[in-house]
């Protein structure tokens, strides 16, 4: 990406790089690519639109039944514990938002030419509102939400196009010490997706470092549980976005979501004894899995 990107800074004046980086404040910039975009805008024709939409894989429509999508959605709010907040989050986000909050390259994300991006991973939005509800004083917050998303990465999965939806939650409170506060938001995530999943679910966790967590697993987490938590020691996927532990979320020999510890509200509110759970699930995933 970055000698394709070169090629095509070469063919513009001397000097372009560095006044659309930094010669131009933000809103300046917007009103160029505000102008630049209205005229390319103008020169799109009827035939042109219907062969984007018919080959572009970003705008084509999920091949998911939106009837059964909703029967899904509506079961995981249900089942949502009281204590957790619903948010109905906005489908674009400050530029920067995944790459400042998690370690995610921005060709990955859809950039905006008004200084947003699309959103990508609610978990990262979310995690900007918890900082911004335990700055205010909320001693414990916990959030859900379910947004679709867009991601310019390709995957494997069928149900995964280059937009899809999922069903998230971020939890965050201060450390109380020996991996006291993370046994207690570790066990309100996972009790919730083995009431989503049931009897079949598939719940496993990975210590990417040895800490206090580790052994609050074992005596606080684990004997909570009605469920299976099966250690996955094996797992590389993750070790560098998540701090220490991570989950895995699946059914019948499918991966459904994950989620870890992030250090993401420590870093948005400076205090390092923040600490951060995150999970989802990819609810097209789950309809799929219940066909």
């Amino acid at each position: 990406m970055g000698q394709v990107s070169e090629r095509f800074w070469a063919k513009l004046p001397e000097g372009s790089r560095e006044a659309l980086v930094g010669g131009l404040s933000q809103s300046e910039l917007q009103s160029v690519l505000l102008d630049v975009t209205r005229e390319r805008a103008a020169t799109v024709s009827p035939a042109r639109l219907l062969w984007r939409w018919q080959q572009d894989r970003f705008v084509r429509p999920s091949s998911i039944d939106p009837r059964q999508l909703v029967k899904t959605q509506q079961r995981l709010w249900e089942l949502l514990p009281e204590k957790f907040a619903g948010v109905q989050l906005s489908p674009l986000t400050p530029l920067g938002t995944s790459s400042a909050v998690a370690p995610i390259n921005q060709h990955q994300v859809v950039s905006t030419v008004r200084g947003t991006e699309v959103a990508s991973d609610p978990t990262n939005e979310l995690a900007i509102e918890t900082a911004v509800r335990r700055r205010a004083g909320q001693d414990r917050v916990h959030l859900a939400a379910c947004q679709r998303v867009v991601r310019a990465q390709a995957f494997d999965a069928p149900w995964m196009t280059a937009h899809f939806e999922l069903f998230v939650l971020v939890s965050s409170a201060r450390d109380t010490g020996s991996g006291r506060t993370e046994a207690d938001l570790l066990i309100d995530h996972l009790r919730f997706w083995h009431a989503v999943l049931g009897e079949k679910a598939e719940l496993t966790f990975t210590s990417f470092k040895q800490s206090a967590v580790r052994d609050r697993i074992e005596d606080t987490v684990r004997p909570a549980l009605d469920v299976t938590l099966t250690e996955d020691p094996a797992r590389t996927k993750g070790a560098a976005y998540y701090a220490g532990t991570a989950l895995g979320i699946g059914r019948g020999g499918t991966e459904l979501g994950d989620g870890g510890f992030t250090t993401w509200t420590a870093d948005l509110l400076g205090d390092a004894k923040e600490r951060c759970l995150t999970s989802c699930i990819s609810t097209e995933g789950l309809t799929v899995s219940e066909a």
